[in-house]
């Protein structure tokens, strides 16, 4: 965290970006056994999650962020009850997948316990009772170790963890090997969906990294992107599965499925949203398309070293 008197917090977007955000407050600041953890009050974005440096959301856009990440592939399983959180130490995942009356269990799994419970104390908004919820299992371990130990199938996987440091606890959940392992415990129409980093023209190697490894595993992966002005600009997500296209939903189908589940919170999120989420320019499609990085466990992809 930056003490400068002028009071800038450098935001580490990628190596080779940074953006500054003013600061009005430090409300959190410590470290855990696994990462430095601040929460910050900003002039422009309000309360905001940071962990080795980097903003994970901000109360004034989160929305956006846990929207995107959660509700397609909630909205493209016809029926999700059996729902897997690797991350999301805020509770806005877990909010979000809790929205759907269909869901009967939401395993939550979040390595830093110290993190989730900074969250519940500053940032409370985030989570908004998700915790206390009957239908929530959360788990404080390694999120690739527990899949592995654990025999269980879920509908819908959600990978909402920081980007691939060096010494980081999320690199190791970003490869093939990775992947495989939730192939494994995915049901058989099941989806998972990963934020995948910057989709930033000049900050792409995250992004078409995550889109070429899922490739190398799954038979349908959607890449995806959105604007996050908090995180500078725009942000990617890959959408996998082995047997479900989200693309093929309908912009009716997706208002129906939301409107049939009742949710009526949803600010970002419908079925025009859904259909545009997929569009992109031709020098990205281009991009995404040529081969690109496979990240493995022996060739791990590190976005900065700490």
């Amino acid at each position: 965290m930056d003490t400068d008197p002028d009071k800038w917090f450098y935001d580490r977007v990628s190596r080779n970006l940074i953006q500054l955000h003013s600061i009005e407050e430090v409300l959190y600041s410590g470290q855990t056994k696994f990462q430095s953890v601040e929460v910050i009050r900003s002039g422009g974005f309000g309360k905001c999650l940071v962990l080795d440096g980097k903003i994970q959301s901000s109360e004034v856009d989160e929305f956006i962020y846990h929207e995107a990440l959660v509700q397609p592939p909630m909205i493209t399983h016809p029926c999700p009850e059996t729902v897997f959180i690797a991350g999301g130490g805020e509770g806005a995942t877990l909010r979000e997948v809790l929205s759907h009356r269909t869901v009967k269990r939401a395993v939550m799994v979040d390595i830093d316990e110290e993190v989730v419970a900074v969250c519940q104390e500053f940032l409370p908004d985030h989570s908004r009772g998700s915790f206390q919820d009957k239908r929530t299992e959360l788990i404080h371990t390694d999120a690739r170790d527990y899949l592995t130990k654990s025999g269980d199938t879920f509908d819908v996987i959600i990978i909402d963890l920081p980007d691939p440091i060096e010494e980081g606890p999320a690199y190791l959940l970003y490869t093939r090997e990775f992947y495989r392992l939730i192939g494994d415990r995915l049901a058989d129409d099941g989806l998972i969906c990963v934020q995948s980093g910057s989709a930033t023209w000049t900050e792409l190697l995250n992004f078409t990294a995550v889109n070429h490894t899922l490739k190398s595993v799954f038979s349908i992966v959607s890449p995806y992107q959105i604007e996050i002005p908090s995180f500078g600009g725009s942000w990617g997500f890959c959408l996998a599965s082995q047997k479900v296209n989200p693309r093929l939903l309908s912009t009716g189908e997706v208002d129906s499925r939301i409107a049939a589940r009742q949710l009526t919170h949803l600010k970002f999120y419908d079925g025009l949203t859904h259909q545009g989420l997929f569009s992109f320019p031709k020098h990205l499609r281009d991009e995404l398309s040529r081969p690109g990085r496979l990240i493995t466990d022996s060739d791990p992809l590190y976005i900065y070293r700490s």
